[in-house]
């Protein structure tokens, strides 16, 4: 059995939900899964010392049309919500509450095309209830606050930043980093040729 690609992303990024409308439908042509793991960006830049695109001098107004472009490009609605850069911390604990299981996949999805389809404030826990109702789950508000929900999203955090990640959507592919959604492409080749 191959290994799943591991799917790094942070709520919060603009490049992680272009990603996030591609990868299941790329790892199905190879026959793989998707392992998703979103994580606090946050956190990774405190040892990184970056900031969020549109927050760097020069290049933020660059990176704001090319989130646009990026979208209309793959054909998925784009609308960046008031507020960005936000802190994704209710969504990315409902996700490890729910066992990131497909039930989990579908909030997330539905969490990004919230936040970056439609242009909504996704940042409160009743926010993110509502779009996990729509999803037929309950009880989010006080899962979302249990401590093992709380230690889930800090060890794959942590991980990640162990492990090298320092930006989203980043892939792991068999071992091989991979940076970007616009890398998608090299993962798709590197998935059918084995490598290079």
């Amino acid at each position: 059995m191959k290994k799943p690609i591991e799917f790094y992303f942070d709520f919060s990024s603009p490049y992680g939900y272009l990603a996030s409308t591609q990868i299941d439908a790329l790892a199905a042509r190879h026959k793989r899964e998707v392992a998703w793991h979103p994580f606090l960006l946050g956190a990774v830049f405190k040892v990184t010392g970056q900031k969020p695109l549109t927050e760097q001098p020069v290049r933020g107004p660059y990176h704001a049309r090319d989130f646009a472009r990026s979208a209309r490009l793959l054909g998925v609605p784009f609308c960046l919500p008031e507020g960005f850069p936000f802190f994704a911390l209710a969504a990315s604990r409902a996700f490890y509450w729910l066992g990131g299981d497909d039930r989990a996949k579908r909030l997330a999805k539905s969490v990004y095309h919230a936040a970056f389809g439609e242009g909504r404030d996704v940042t409160p826990v009743a926010v993110v209830a509502r779009i996990a109702k729509n999803e037929g789950v309950d009880g989010l508000e006080a899962g979302v606050e249990l401590p093992e929900t709380k230690a889930k999203l800090r060890e794959v955090t942590d991980r990640a930043i162990a492990g090298g990640i320092f930006g989203s959507p980043f892939f792991i592919v068999d071992g091989e980093p991979f940076w970007g959604h616009d890398r998608l492409a090299q993962v798709e080749r590197w998935l059918a040729t084995g490598g290079w």
